[in-house]
């Protein structure tokens, strides 16, 4: 029988990486890693340097993103106004004197002392797609290639913060994560869809001892033996081998308990509220405290075209609750001051009220936050003008929001790394960041 071609084969294995995923842990990888995104034009091992210690100006180790999918209202959450564009919305004090939230987020507002609000986003991106792929990224959305996220980035600089588990983890429901991008797929993001079932299939079924599954993994290898000798310098065939041995790895670990929330006391289940956002929260704890790297966890529903003043309050309590408790949390075990808590989405919502009493896109102005990370507690970056509607101090683009999260962490925002396809990057393509939000 003649061989396969490996333009026929590559495919097939990018495929099984998704479907080894979900047999062995009952979870699945991000698309970006089952070559599902745009493609990358070569196979070459990727250019660039190898992790390195971390840059100056940074002393976050880690990030926990809290991304508001569907563009959160700037007007009803992070900068109310007064007078007809704030609707029945209305303002409350904060730890920090003169600081003002949205009446819906009070348990935040006792927290803003250890946080910084950026009043003064500004994105050139007005749809979801668009906007959630450049908030992630910094770049702009195109079929010719795919960017990595900023997860992605901080694995291939940093490396692992723990070599039993995964570098990333996405905690959501949402399929337009763009993943590792060009970056090798060993950077994409575990996909943890409802946190409250953990990680299925993660220990030895009733009846399988050790030494028989040691068995059995060395029977699968001797039958990919020819093919990895044949195919497998190839990217993608690397990326089969690799996903295999990072979930045997992560089944074989301690650290493994990370993912089960029936560990926790009810009592701190509840405080982080029960839905699958406050839950997700929680779990970015346990993952952030046994050193995982970069952990998202999404909260949906904020496209509040129609009843806007009905769906933010009950978005902004599940918001509130896992926030607070997890700012709390952090801080009680010690590890605030080396967490950075980002709180953002793709764009604002309009200051004007639609006959539907929802606001429409609005990507000119909006607001996100920064806690812990080495962030000045109750600074207050930018500003929009009395009506919300444009950016009146201070802009800051999606690149410098990013760059800000970048010299957090210490990375190098000038160092260039080029696709397979030869192209430069930077992390933040251009972008400049904040520096006067840390001290």
């Amino acid at each position: 029988m003649k061989l396969l071609s490996s333009r026929f084969e590559e495919p097939t294995r990018r495929g099984l990486v998704t479907s080894l995923a979900g047999a062995l842990l009952g979870v699945r990888l991000l698309p970006a890693l089952s070559g599902q995104t745009a493609a990358t034009a070569a196979d070459e091992p990727l250019a660039g340097a190898p992790p390195h210690p971390a840059a100056a100006g940074g002393t976050a180790k880690r990030v926990i993103y809290l991304y508001m999918d569907g563009g959160m209202s700037h007007l009803d959450t992070l900068d109310p106004k007064a007078g007809d564009v704030a609707g029945p919305t209305r303002s409350i004090a904060t730890s920090v004197p003169g600081v003002e939230l949205a009446e819906y987020l009070p348990r935040t507002a006792r927290r803003m002392h250890q946080g910084a609000l950026v009043r003064s986003l500004s994105s050139t991106q007005g749809a979801h797609e668009q906007g959630n792929y450049f908030m992630h990224t910094s770049f702009e959305l195109r079929g010719t290639i795919a960017h990595p996220s900023l997860g992605a980035w901080l694995g291939h600089f940093n490396g692992p913060g723990n070599p039993m588990l995964p570098a990333s983890v996405y905690i959501g429901n949402a399929s337009r994560h763009p993943g590792a991008g060009f970056l090798p797929p060993e950077f994409s993001p575990l996909f943890v869809n409802n946190p409250e079932n953990g990680l299925r299939d993660a220990t030895l079924p009733a009846g399988l001892s050790v030494d028989r599954r040691a068995a059995r993994l060395a029977l699968a290898r001797g039958l990919d033996e020819s093919f990895v000798g044949a195919f497998g310098s190839q990217r993608n065939v690397a990326a089969h081998t690799d996903a295999y041995d990072a979930a045997v790895r992560m089944m074989s670990s301690r650290d493994v308990v990370a993912f089960d929330l029936a560990a926790e006391p009810a009592a701190v289940r509840d405080a982080y509220g029960r839905e699958p956002f406050g839950q997700g929260c929680l779990l970015a704890r346990r993952l952030a405290e046994r050193g995982v790297g970069f952990v998202e966890v999404s909260l949906h529903g904020w496209d509040t075209h129609s009843s806007n003043f009905t769906a933010t309050p009950d978005l902004c309590r599940q918001l509130d609750a896992g926030l607070s408790s997890l700012l709390a949390d952090l801080d009680d075990r010690g590890l605030l001051a080396e967490t950075l808590v980002v709180l953002t989405t793709e764009f604002g919502r309009s200051p004007k009220i639609n006959p539907a009493l929802g606001r429409d896109h609005y990507p000119q102005a909006f607001s996100a936050a920064l806690f812990g990370g080495g962030v000045k507690g109750g600074a207050v970056h930018g500003a929009t003008t009395a009506t919300g509607e444009e950016v009146a101090d201070a802009m800051v683009t999606i690149p410098d929001f990013n760059a800000t999260i970048g010299h957090a962490l210490g990375l190098p925002l000038d160092r260039v790394v080029f696709s397979p396809s030869r192209r430069p990057f930077m992390l933040a393509d251009k972008g400049k960041p904040i520096t006067g939000l840390f001290g």
